[in-house]
């Protein structure tokens, strides 16, 4: 009997119980769609635990210590596309509220998590944003909110069991983008405000991800490979599972108890001329009986019908002897294309390259 995918991913997606459903249903086999093809796989045990990712200390930031943080962050962004921040100004009980509303909204009854179970949405439950469009799907559930611009209708939507907790998430890595952006222009040489001036914090979505306990986790991914579209990305995990790519090896992204990730994305990349770098990574499913829980926040320029800002290498780091190496575009034709195709699919930056 032939296999037919799509019948079987939309009968999935149409029970609305995602994947945390699977679980609690008692299966020991997964379903065929999430399984991924044996080369996606065949380089995750050989994955580096000895690699320490950059971590940067945040603490007086506005003393003497300015010009050795603006060092430190802008080597991180030029080598890695990745690091952790310590000291960041977002206390520890936030953090743990945070994670701990997340993951409760998750675990909440199947028949309450599917009234928000809908696509492309200010405010969604799903499972794979691109469970439609990926060969194989990722063993995850994730609540995706829009944070910003703000809309009062949108904060109504954000279930109540976590709706306090991500609106003060929303607030705090705000002010912590916005601070690491100021920083990193400052590593390239710009104005400070360069960056908030161009728009790169309008927009804020955050994905809550939820990773239960997965029967065959050598067999797919909690996230495959890919790089984040927007400016930066800020992420708060708790047990683990990132992986992000240094050169040719795959580096574990410890988890340290108060410390956020962050990541460099596709447009600081094109708008530093390839001076920072778009942090590749992928998160393995979860081979152990206690779920993971991670918040990533995607902060980036706000896509609207009535911009037609043009966008690419900023002018201020070009000269004869560097070159722009993208062409100018909108953000509608960077999100177009992102979201065209399946996340693990090749760079998006080969789309806008001279």
């Amino acid at each position: 009997m032939d296999y037919d995918r799509m019948k079987e991913v939309k009968e999935f997606d149409d029970s609305k119980i995602g994947v945390k459903g699977l679980v609690d249903s008692g299966i020991t086999t997964i379903p065929r769609f999430f399984v991924h093809k044996p080369e996606n796989l065949a380089d995750i045990k050989t994955c580096s635990e000895s690699t320490d990712l950059p971590i940067v200390d945040l603490f007086g930031v506005n003393s003497h210590r300015r010009p050795e943080i603006i060092e430190n962050l802008s080597e991180a962004a030029r080598e890695w596309g990745f690091f952790q921040v310590i000291n960041h100004g977002i206390p520890l009980p936030i953090l743990n509220a945070t994670i701990s509303a997340i993951r409760s909204f998750h675990e909440q009854p199947p028949e309450i998590k599917k009234l928000h179970y809908v696509r492309e949405q200010p405010v969604s439950y799903v499972t794979n944003i691109d469970l439609f469009r990926s060969e194989a799907a990722s063993w995850r559930d994730t609540l995706l909110v829009l944070l910003a611009p703000h809309q009062p209708q949108v904060v109504e939507e954000i279930p109540a069991i976590c709706r306090k907790e991500v609106v003060d998430w929303g607030v705090h890595v705000r002010r912590l983008a916005e601070m690491l952006m100021e920083l990193l222009g400052e590593g390239l040489g710009l104005v400070a405000n360069t960056l908030k001036e161009r728009k790169c914090s309008s927009s804020m979505q955050l994905a809550g991800h939820y990773y239960p306990y997965c029967a065959e986790s050598e067999s797919t991914l909690g996230f495959p490979s890919h790089t984040d579209k927007g400016v930066l990305t800020v992420l708060l995990q708790d047990h683990g599972g990132l992986q992000m790519k240094k050169g040719e090896q795959w580096v574990v992204v410890k988890p340290i108890p108060g410390a956020l990730v962050i990541n460099v994305g596709d447009l600081l990349q094109m708008l530093s001329n390839d001076q920072y770098k778009s942090g590749e990574h992928r998160v393995l499913a979860n081979s152990f009986r206690e779920p993971r829980t991670s918040i990533a926040v995607f902060v980036g320029v706000e896509v609207k019908d009535t911009n037609t800002a043009s966008y690419g290498p900023l002018q201020e780091l070009l000269s004869p002897a560097k070159p722009p190496l993208y062409r100018n575009f909108t953000m509608s034709e960077l999100v177009q294309k992102f979201y065209s195709r399946a996340l693990g699919n090749m760079s998006i930056l080969d789309e806008f390259k001279l």
